[in-house]
């Protein structure tokens, strides 16, 4: 896999002779063959937003009983013809090229010989790129030494150091184009607008790493990133034009379900920790109430009497005239 990625690096050097020109190339084509499962994921996730609502309201109804509720969720999928998993088809595709392409390029120059020159990793000894690089100290293209870090450029001479930190800012600039392009279309029930906004800055918290990889990497992501914008907005112009388009009718749904999910006793949800925070809740509102007066009921009748009527209070005890019997008898006749 490592020599397949670096055989389409050679072959792109070998017709610009320039690595910069090289490396964008790649990444270009590995964006366009990925994009077919970009937008199968992507028309996947719009049909799950779109039944957000039913799901959320199953989620309530069997929010005790997790048996029921996966079998309701599955007969809900079977329904709609939709797969939870298919939006994950990009990510699992793009791990592997990630680390693939990580290793090839930093393998350019990673690996020296005693007196510090380049001994390229997993190229073809014949190859124009190998020979361009074997033995030297340097791998130059467009003024940039692509095989320092922005750190180290940084540490070596601060003013042309500069040049290397701004692609690194520029990068991290293009990260936050491109998610508040994915955040502006998308409604999730399930974060509120803190998590919504950690999210989308999350990636450019990503770019500081690139401060510590070598430029070519540097390069190849700033190139990924732009192509990965522009499918961005095709994506957009196609599932998001019209009030009846897939993308609309996945958004209004992703409000209702949200609006459901605040319904739920302060958005707690289902499931045992939605129940723990509904009891936590009760029991805050019976201490506001405060403490309810303690109702006596006494079932065993009081010595000496029957237990008074309802409704009707006891009278209180008189003192006995003297001499007189408790029952007195009647007169004879």
């Amino acid at each position: 896999m490592f020599q397949a990625a670096a055989w389409l690096l050679t072959q792109f050097y070998s017709f610009t002779s320039d690595y910069i020109s090289a490396i964008a190339l790649v990444a270009v084509v590995i964006m366009m063959l990925i994009f077919p499962l970009t937008l199968k994921s992507t028309k996947s996730m719009l049909e799950m937003q779109k039944v957000q609502p039913e799901m959320k309201r199953l989620q309530q109804q069997y929010r005790n009983d997790r048996q029921k509720l996966n079998e309701e969720m599955m007969k809900l999928y079977q329904e709609h013809k939709v797969n939870p998993l298919a939006s994950c088809l990009p990510l699992l595709a793009q791990m592997p090229i990630f680390l693939i392409m990580f290793r090839v390029l930093r393998g350019l120059t990673r690996n020296r010989a005693a007196d510090g020159s380049f001994i390229p990793s997993y190229l073809s000894k014949t190859s124009e790129l190998y020979k361009s690089l074997q033995g030297k100290f340097e791998m130059k293209s467009l003024g940039l030494d692509l095989a320092l870090t922005p750190v180290k450029a940084i540490q070596d001479n601060a003013t042309k150091g500069i040049i290397y930190a701004l692609l690194v800012v520029a990068l991290m600039g293009l990260y936050f184009v491109q998610q508040r392009m994915i955040a502006s279309r998308t409604v999730s029930p399930t974060m509120s607008a803190s998590q919504q906004k950690l999210m989308q800055y999350l990636p450019v918290f990503f770019g500081v790493f690139q401060f510590f990889f070598p430029v070519a990497l540097v390069i190849y992501y700033f190139a990924q990133t732009i192509v990965r914008i522009a499918q961005q907005s095709y994506i957009t112009r196609r599932f998001y034009k019209g009030e009846n388009s897939l993308g609309r009718q996945a958004q209004a749904a992703g409000a209702k379900a949200r609006e459901l999910a605040k319904d739920d006793v302060g958005g707690g949800g289902g499931g045992m920790f939605g129940q723990m925070k509904k009891d936590l809740a009760k029991a805050k509102d019976q201490q506001k109430d405060g403490p309810k007066p303690i109702v006596s009921k006494r079932v065993t009748p009081p010595k000496g009497g029957s237990t008074p009527a309802k409704g009707k209070a006891t009278p209180p005890n008189r003192p006995k005239p003297s001499g007189t019997s408790r029952h007195p008898k009647p007169p004879r006749g």
